[in-house]
């Protein structure tokens, strides 16, 4: 507010403005605004120094003309022009909208003042225009409350007692949890922790949490394993003990839908190892077979087949089983 008091000021040509000038227009309006009945000379300075800054502030041409008042040596400049381009406010725009997406989070409540600044200065300048970006997002999704305090407790290293009912158990139970990871996956998050009792590393979704309060920071036993890049580098999704190895799996994709799995690797391992005639597509992955892998695999349906291993592939034919069981058998 100050800042948009002194550019006011300044623009108008028609006076002079002595550093006493504008100490005494700041105060008269911030008490108008605000009824805040102090500003100082030194507080003022500052902004002027802030304003002229071209890194940190606006890069404003304020100059002190007879050694007395202060003028823009621009007569057209103002702090509330855009040097951006009208491209630049469209990316701007696609920008802003993904930042709101992810301040859908309590924990990012501090880039509100962000997004009004971007959003105030990008509409100024465009009309309200139609929606270019959308990122899938589920409202419905529970336990996005709690990751304000885990992710607190991960980066201050503090132990938290939580308060968690499984889909198997049908009471909740308490524990204490030395938290090391907030991982998403499919629009639903994950604690990855251990707790006081064994040195496995444990996945809690935060869906079936219920509770979670700090315990003394001086109780935490830290994490000394692997990084968590590298520990979930031969994984799809979350599901993983620490005993588990990635194994080769061999997927043929028909020709129809070949071209998706190419364009949008299943994992980061994907490679072609050969290309039928028919234009299906064998593909190989590197990764720990678990029930997400299971779950993208038996999403294509009929398009894709597992060649291997042995063990992946009888449990696919198992659950196509029930699936046409299912729809088989009379109700």
């Amino acid at each position: 507010m100050r800042y948009k008091i002194i550019d006011n000021c300044l623009r108008r040509r028609n006076r002079k403005w002595t550093l006493d000038n504008l100490v005494n227009k700041v105060a008269e309006e911030l008490y108008e605004r605000e009824g805040i009945t102090s500003i100082s000379k030194r507080t003022i300075q500052y902004d002027i120094q802030f304003m002229r800054d071209a890194n940190l502030g606006y890069g404003a041409p304020i100059v002190i003309k007879d050694k007395k008042y202060y003028e823009y040596s621009d007569p057209a400049y103002s702090i509330t022009q855009s040097p951006l381009s009208l491209n630049d406010v469209e990316k701007m725009k696609d920008a802003i909208g993904i930042l709101k997406y992810f301040n859908g989070f309590s924990y990012f409540e501090e880039m509100n003042d962000l997004i009004a600044r971007l959003e105030a200065n990008v509409t100024h300048y465009q009309d309200e225009s139609k929606i270019s970006i959308q990122i899938e997002e589920n409202p419905l999704v529970h336990g996005l409350k709690c990751i304000p305090v885990l992710h607190k407790a991960i980066r201050e290293e503090i132990p938290v007692l939580i308060k968690y009912k499984s889909f198997k158990s049908q009471s909740p139970t308490q524990d204490i949890y030395h938290p090391y990871l907030l991982k998403e996956y499919r629009n639903r998050w994950f604690l990855i922790c251990r707790n006081n009792r064994n040195q496995t590393l444990l996945t809690l979704a935060l869906d079936r949490i219920q509770e979670v309060h700090e315990m003394s920071k001086k109780d935490f036993k830290p994490y000394k394993g692997v990084s968590f890049d590298r520990y979930y580098s031969d994984l799809i999704g979350v599901t993983k003990s620490e005993k588990d190895r990635p194994q080769k799996v061999i997927l043929l994709v028909d020709a129809k839908n070949a071209p998706y799995v190419e364009t949008k690797p299943l994992h980061h391992s994907q490679q072609i190892i050969k290309a039928e005639e028919d234009g299906s597509v064998w593909f190989r992955i590197d990764v720990i077979p678990n029930f997400e892998l299971e779950r993208e695999i038996l999403g294509f349906g009929e398009s894709m087949k597992v060649m291997a291993p042995r063990l992946l592939r009888d449990r696919i034919i198992r659950r196509m089983q029930k699936m046409v069981m299912n729809y088989t058998r009379k109700e």
